[in-house]
């Protein structure tokens, strides 16, 4: 191994913490555009059970994907520590902003290479493909998730029709 090798596998990322329920999730911040405070949200009708609605952000549509019903578990209750992330997430080489609804932010944390363990093959409720792998601590595992294989083509329709939407009301003003 070579000193180019050494300082590849010690590459150190920055990931936000996010809890859904009791358990810990971690995106890359290259990924995360800002965090918002819970906002009244539109429903969108016929729209899948994870898409919660859509919010305003700049004179935008910005969707907002339940993280908790994509995953699996329960809706979100809001709470006054549930908040919004808006992310960039490159969907069949898109590149599309989303909201994703978490119970809470919890931290920013660097993280080395050597520090991520390979997720689990067997055993997790969550699709191996979703994790990129794992974070160890003290006590259980953050999952650092690969976003942009979380959200797939349908997401994308969905973003694009309310943006293609959205800019035509704006024109019509």
């Amino acid at each position: 191994m070579d000193v180019d090798d050494i300082k590849t596998a010690n590459e150190v990322n920055t990931f936000l913490t996010f809890k859904l329920g009791k358990e810990l999730f971690a995106v890359n911040v290259s990924k995360v555009l800002t965090i918002l405070e819970m906002k009244p949200m539109t429903k969108v009708p016929n729209s899948p059970e994870f898409m919660r609605g859509v919010i305003n952000l700049r004179g935008n549509v910005l969707p907002v994907i339940d993280m908790r019903i994509k995953f699996g578990m329960v809706a979100t209750e809001f709470t006054q520590n549930t908040c919004i992330i808006v992310l960039n997430v490159t969907i069949e080489e898109e590149i599309v902003q989303l909201g994703i609804l978490v119970d809470a932010v919890d931290e920013v944390l660097e993280i080395t290479d050597n520090d991520v363990e390979e997720s689990p093959t067997i055993g997790t409720k969550y699709k191996v493909e979703f994790i990129q792998g794992m974070y160890r601590l003290e006590v259980g595992f953050i999952m650092l998730l690969n976003i942009d294989l979380i959200f797939n083509s349908e997401e994308l329709i969905i973003a694009k029709e309310l943006e293609t939407a959205s800019s035509i009301d704006a024109q019509e003003k």
